[in-house]
């Protein structure tokens, strides 16, 4: 059996088997002691009966009387056994099969036999006696004593052993039946308790292949009847196949997205080195056509080592402890800043700086959240409008430091908001607006927030976008 089920059934059948087997066998063996036992302790009882009235008989001398031969008969019919009397010699006085007379009269008991009921005060015994019965009894025997405690006889009541072995028989018939019925009962119902647990590895089966066959949207319905387990398993399945197509597509949509911004430059760069080459640009001009070539170059340099960045944190899942270090965070943000001055000149841009009049101390790798500032001031300076403002602003909480970074400029619309941090989003469909970005500066700052455990947000309103991240503070 290589299926699930038949495995389940043949187990379930052949387990459930032996426990029939073995709570038949014993039963039968308690059964068959308790029969024993009966058995014996009420020949005993009605051996002692007759024990009294053959004593009482023997000391009137009317043991061969027609009212003892009568009692004794009675006394035989109710116990349902054969009773037999023997004097303290061994032999046979009488037989209640035939009182007046049978061919066990004048027979002589072993002698061993007759010493050990005298010996033991009586005697159980399984089997023959020779000579007076050929077939297995059960067989007691007891002395019969006169008033002065002289044994003057023995009493032997015995019943044949085939009353107790057709009762066994009847009762193992009616066992193995209910037996039979009992696994065909079991049988049913495991067959369809294997089948409701198949369907739900089934449909899980089927998800999987049209899942591995490119399916993407391939899930497993999940029905009430399924067990706990199974709908877990089913839901967990339908989680991982999400995470995995969201995956796919995530994938599909960076390599077009790459393909796309390698598209324009490579482009570019084409077809002024083929047009300085053929002659086509004049040599007055080169250097001019050089000049963007060596810029889009610039740009694909750029683009290559924001992707390693990315690659480098995705592969970390996580900034490991020992790549953090404890600095003071408003002189690193400072510095950043400085390194703008050229640019806010030129624009006539106005810059905010709100900072604590103490130091503040996060635990954070420095060089990752020198360029999460960089990145945010660079888009900071680069959409504000000439004569705007820019702002920087450190608040210590509790725990963690707040950084922000604000600027004025057109509003985002609410439902660019949630996309802002995405790879190669931008805002100018075109991509016409802004020819040095990638699309790739904010997914960077994100990913790198993230994987210091902490979180960034944005909001934009009335003519003004901020930026906000935070960093554990340490002593």
């Amino acid at each position: 059996m290589k299926t699930t089920s038949g495995r389940i059934f043949v187990t379930v059948t052949v387990v459930l088997l032996l426990a029939l087997a073995l709570v038949g066998l014993t039963c039968r063996a308690l059964l068959d002691d308790y029969l024993r036992d009966s058995t014996f302790q009420r020949l005993e009882n009605d051996a002692h009966v007759v024990s009294q009235l053959a004593s009482a008989y023997l000391e009137d001398g009317a043991l061969t009387s027609m009212n003892f031969f009568i009692n004794l008969d009675i006394a035989s019919k109710v116990s349902d056994s054969d009773t037999i009397i023997c004097n303290a010699l061994g032999e046979i006085l009488l037989c209640s099969d035939a009182p007046l007379g049978c061919d066990h009269q004048g027979m002589y008991l072993s002698s061993d036999y007759l010493w050990k009921v005298i010996r033991d005060g009586g005697s159980r015994e399984t089997g023959m006696i020779q000579g007076l019965y050929q077939e297995a009894r059960f067989i007691c025997s007891v002395p019969i004593y006169s008033d002065d405690g002289a044994v003057v006889g023995i009493a032997i009541l015995s019943r044949t052993a085939d009353t107790n072995e057709a009762l066994m028989r009847r009762l193992t018939d009616i066992f193995i039946f209910v037996s039979f019925l009992v696994v065909l009962i079991a049988a049913l119902l495991i067959g369809l308790f294997v089948k409701l647990q198949n369907n739900p590895l089934r449909e899980l089966a089927r998800a999987a292949r049209d899942f591995g066959h490119g399916n993407l949207d391939a899930r497993v319905e999940i029905s009430r009847s399924y067990p706990q387990e199974m709908a877990e398993l089913a839901l967990s399945f339908n989680n991982m196949a999400s995470s995995l197509q969201k995956s796919e597509y995530q994938r599909q949509e960076f390599v077009a997205n790459v393909s796309h911004e390698l598209k324009t430059p490579m482009t570019t760069i084409g077809g002024y080195i083929d047009g300085i080459l053929d002659g086509t640009i004049p040599l007055e001009k080169s250097r001019h056509y050089m000049q963007i070539v060596s810029d889009e170059t610039k740009r694909l340099s750029r683009l290559v080592r924001s992707m390693l960045d990315i690659s480098q944190l995705q592969t970390e899942l996580g900034i490991p402890e020992e790549k953090k270090s404890r600095f003071e965070v408003g002189e690193c943000a400072g510095q950043v800043l400085i390194t703008f001055e050229q640019k806010i000149l030129n624009k006539g841009v106005e810059v905010e700086v709100e900072l604590p009049e103490h130091p503040v101390y996060i635990f954070a790798n420095q060089d990752y959240v020198t360029q999460v500032i960089y990145n945010l001031l660079d888009n900071a300076v680069k959409f504000c409008p000439t004569g705007g403002t820019i702002g920087l602003r450190i608040v210590e909480g509790s725990d963690k430091a707040h950084i922000s970074v604000y600027n004025d400029g057109e509003t985002i619309p609410p439902e660019e908001l949630p996309l802002v941090f995405d790879r190669f989003h931008k805002l100018d469909k075109s991509r016409s607006a802004n020819r040095d970005g990638w699309g790739l500066g904010l997914y960077i700052v994100k990913t790198i927030v993230c994987s210091h455990g902490e979180n960034i947000s944005v909001s934009s309103r009335d003519g003004r976008t901020e930026f906000s991240f935070t960093m554990p503070l340490t002593i």
